[in-house]
């Protein structure tokens, strides 16, 4: 393979990594009781890669009372559009009262010059009953075997987006999230890092301050060894700093930083509109 295209491959791995995890944090829900779920967030981030912008990453979620719908969309162009990388996720569940979130249902579609792949995932209660991926290939025999308790109490990226629903100033780093994408059962293991003030051009009526979670990316089953020897993705230093909204009675993510060894992957928050439970808009802008 030339220098160029394993770097194209290189950039794919790295924009599929970067937006599943910040799929997984999209809209993080305050403690319950302090606050309902808002009925709507749209959100627009700006994606670059060691500097330079590369694309944009659009999420929309909806929450009726008992059911939500998350959405996400991406489009990326990078070394002089010689790669381009597209992806589409949708994810649909419940909201249990004292349980947090609970997935139903899941699709992701992504898209290269030369590529096109999906992946669909239905629940049962707390477990993963289907999965179909295309193309339809068998496990690298190398890959560590997805066991069926791997498949128990799981998130599906866009269903993670409402994982953390208990989540406080105390707690909203101190936790881990599991996560299956339809391929690769992993861990995101949350720590504090510490807090940033936050100086906004348009006044929000939130708190200016983030709060700095790293995270940690744990591979459990699917994936293989020799991909985590000496990898090129720091995956022991993942960045997601968090912007507590409390009008909203949630967290949202302000900026995701994956680090490399070839640069760094970077999401920023552009514009994110929410409607809160009683119906209060509440914009925020970079």
């Amino acid at each position: 393979m030339s220098n160029s295209r394993a770097g194209a491959t290189r950039h794919g791995a790295f924009c599929c990594f970067l937006l599943t995890a910040a799929a997984v944090l999209p809209l993080q829900a305050a403690k319950a009781g302090d606050a309902a779920y808002p009925s709507e967030v749209d959100a627009v981030y700006r994606l670059s890669f060691n500097g330079f912008n590369v694309g944009k990453y659009r999420f929309n979620s909806h929450y009726d009372g008992k059911s939500y719908t998350a959405n996400g969309k991406t489009d990326i162009s990078a070394l002089f559009g010689a790669f381009k990388w597209a992806g589409n996720f949708i994810g649909s569940g419940s909201v249990e009262t004292s349980g947090g979130p609970r997935p139903a249902s899941f699709e992701m579609s992504t898209k290269t010059k030369s590529k096109t792949t999906s992946v669909k995932l239905s629940f049962d209660g707390t477990r993963v009953v289907s999965v179909a991926l295309v193309p339809n290939k068998s496990p690298s025999a190398e890959a560590v075997k997805l066991k069926p308790e791997n498949l128990q109490n799981v998130f599906d990226p866009m269903g993670a987006t409402l994982a953390i629903s208990n989540a406080n100033a105390a707690d909203a780093c101190n936790r881990t999230i599991p996560v299956f994408d339809g391929k690769a059962r992993y861990d995101l293991r949350l720590s504090l890092k510490g807090r940033e003030p936050l100086k906004e051009k348009q006044p929000s009526g939130q708190p200016p301050e983030l709060v700095v979670c790293q995270v940690k990316y744990v591979p459990i089953a699917g994936h293989k060894p020799k991909d985590f020897v000496n990898p090129w993705i720091d995956y022991d230093h993942i960045e997601i700093a968090l912007r507590a909204v409390p009008a909203a009675g949630i967290y949202v993510p302000y900026r995701v930083t994956v680090p490399s060894s070839i640069g760094p992957a970077v999401m920023t928050i552009d514009t994110i509109n929410i409607t809160a439970a009683n119906n209060q808009q509440i914009a925020l802008k970079q």
